[in-house]
């Protein structure tokens, strides 16, 4: 099997190897040994699409699907270049406004909200990249406040990051009925926007580090055994 393909905003990094790209509708993938690497674009919108054409299009099943990219972090633990690992995938913002606050889709009664990644590969990846597990949450909107960082955290206690591209890849790799991951490097913190506070070099440097801690990890991964032992 070919594992894992990984999609994100086009700063995810495969490991070592000669590239082969292949052009995919609005995407590229790129081929480095057992490792396909999807530039699939921002949101998760774009990434559902583009991950969904490149599962469908595999000449051989993947046997796993990972979303890497950068994020913003929600608390000091997660300090800037640091990494997270996901241990639930989180739709944050889809769903409803209502008078008396956010409405999840599952509370308007269809749709899911979450995905959760293996717990046991959560926990090598974690281990392995010295990463911090927990909560990520997909928006479409990036929080520019202090007051929407706090509706956030009030609605998803425990959450670590934002991103916008996990739960897009989470949704089409589960409708291929492959298993998901996400990984991200910290470049910001969530709240009002400060651009010179970033520190988006420092991340792509940690998340391609962290690709090569756990590309073993990765690469030696089955689905059945994680099953077995989470």
């Amino acid at each position: 099997m070919r594992a894992p393909a990984g999609t994100g905003e086009g700063n995810t990094r495969a490991i070592g190897g000669t590239p082969q790209t292949v052009a995919l509708p609005g995407a590229e993938l790129h081929r480095v040994g057992a490792f396909d690497v999807l530039a699939g674009g921002a949101g998760p919108a774009a990434a559902a699409a583009a991950t969904a054409f490149a599962l469908a299009s595999a000449s051989a099943p993947y046997g796993l699907v990972v979303s890497a990219g950068i994020g913003g972090a929600f608390t000091p633990l997660t300090p800037l270049g640091s990494l997270v690992v996901a241990s639930d995938i989180v739709a944050a913002d889809l769903g409803a406004d209502t008078p008396d606050g956010f409405l999840p889709v599952t509370a308007l009664g269809f749709g899911r909200d979450r995905f959760a990644p293996p717990p046991a590969l959560v926990r090598k990846v974690a281990a392995a990249a010295g990463a911090a597990p927990g909560p990520v949450l997909t928006v479409s909107t990036v929080t520019g406040t202090a007051e929407r960082a706090g509706a956030l955290l009030a609605a998803h206690p425990g959450a670590l990051a934002e991103a916008m591209e996990g739960f897009g890849v989470a949704e089409a790799a589960a409708r291929a009925e492959v298993p998901v991951l996400e990984l991200r490097a910290v470049s910001n913190a969530v709240g009002p926007r400060d651009r010179d506070a970033w520190r988006i070099g420092d991340a792509l440097a940690a998340l391609t580090e962290a690709f090569g801690k756990t590309a073993p990890v990765l690469e030696g991964w089955n689905r059945h055994d994680d099953r077995h032992r989470s």
